[in-house]
């Protein structure tokens, strides 16, 4: 009779006789069981790791995908067994995409409304100058488009939630995971340090709470930073920042519905239906059905709520999965010039955010 191989969850150990003699076969298992405990490892690694991340970030006040990076890159060699491997990947992609999906219930349209007409306009031109520029210098810096895009849209949005999103739309077979797993840590300490320094500057200015609020959410990266940074300030300055930051959220549809009619999917290159190349990414359909249906009827803050907390957890796993999945050596091989692209971006966030402000904030 056939083993269950080791890929399946089971070592050799497993695979010994039982009791009256018999071997433990893969039909003495049910398909349920082995399909499940093929997942186990990968998922219970990214699940502590997590919690560690957790644990240390509400003691020493920094960020949890921060942490996660570097917990997940010090201890990748644990993903060298291929038994965790399935695990990791559905904790990537799929737990990625569900909170992707889960977003659009922290999103309404009405909030794009309340920030007005200038303020939208001029958040849209900070962002485009920052995607452009996250592209402009991975060009001079000798990097590929794709990882401009990638470091771009990250700065742009939302750093590492839309980093993750466009990842998936570029694709392994464009960029390498040592360069995506690079982005994202790059991005993660800009959003930590932008926290800090980005109240300062706006302090600095002698801004009011309204236009440092939406310096401070027009800049940051990632969303909890943002809005971190924002409540540092003042309070009503807090609530504008989300407001602000909530608008770049929002905004991570198109934005990634762009870069796939752009770039075409991962898998979409060469032969193919032009329809299916044009058809959005099913998250992204997901999290724009969830937004709308937030517009029309707002789910209870219960809901909300869960969702907000269920979407944190999501992405902290998938990021987690992605540096126990990236290998340090090939991170250490790109060198310093593969994080010109979000240093330039970031820079160029900075600085169109701080003019914009200074020009219809004050």
């Amino acid at each position: 009779m056939e083993h269950l191989e080791v890929a399946s969850g089971l070592d050799d150990h497993d695979c010994q006789l039982g009791g009256a003699g018999e071997e433990v076969t893969a039909t003495d298992i049910p398909s349920g069981a082995r399909s499940v405990r093929r997942f186990l490892r990968g998922l219970a690694l990214c699940i502590t790791l997590a919690i560690a991340a957790t644990w240390l970030s509400e003691h020493y006040a920094m960020p949890a995908i921060l942490i996660a990076l570097l917990l997940g890159l010090a201890l990748n060699f644990a993903a060298l067994d291929k038994r965790a491997h399935a695990g990791l990947d559905l904790a990537a992609q799929g737990g990625l995409r569900a909170g992707i999906v889960l977003i659009g219930l922290q999103i309404t349209l009405s909030q794009i409304a309340e920030i007005g007409l200038a303020p939208f306009l001029a958040l849209l031109a900070i962002m485009t100058f920052s995607f452009a520029s996250g592209v402009l210098c991975a060009r001079i810096s000798g990097q590929s488009t794709n990882a401009g895009v990638l470091a771009g849209g990250a700065t742009a949005v939302c750093g590492a939630s839309a980093a993750l999103a466009l990842y998936s739309i570029i694709g392994k077979d464009r960029i390498s995971q040592a360069q995506f797993a690079l982005t994202l840590l790059c991005v993660a300490l800009a959003s930590a340090a932008a926290m800090t320094i980005y109240p300062i500057i706006a302090a600095q200015l002698a801004l009011d709470d309204r236009a440092a609020g939406f310096l401070i959410g027009a800049a940051v990266h990632d969303v909890a930073q943002a809005i971190g940074g924002g409540y540092s300030y003042s309070d009503a300055a807090g609530a504008e920042a989300t407001i602000i930051k909530l608008t770049r959220v929002a905004l991570l549809a198109p934005i990634v519905l762009l870069v796939s009619l752009w770039l075409g999917g991962s898998h979409q290159r060469g032969e193919g239906s032009r329809l299916r190349q044009l058809a959005p990414p099913w998250f992204i359909l997901g999290f724009l059905g969830l937004a709308i249906v937030n517009s029309l009827a707002p789910v209870p803050p219960l809901v909300s709520q869960t969702a907000s907390a269920v979407t944190k957890v999501l992405l902290l796993l998938a990021v987690t999965a992605t540096a126990l999945r990236s290998r340090t050596d090939l991170i250490q091989q790109l060198g310093w010039r593969a994080a010109i692209p979000v240093a330039g971006a970031t820079l160029a966030s900075l600085v169109s955010a701080v003019v914009f402000t200074l020009l219809i904030m004050r």
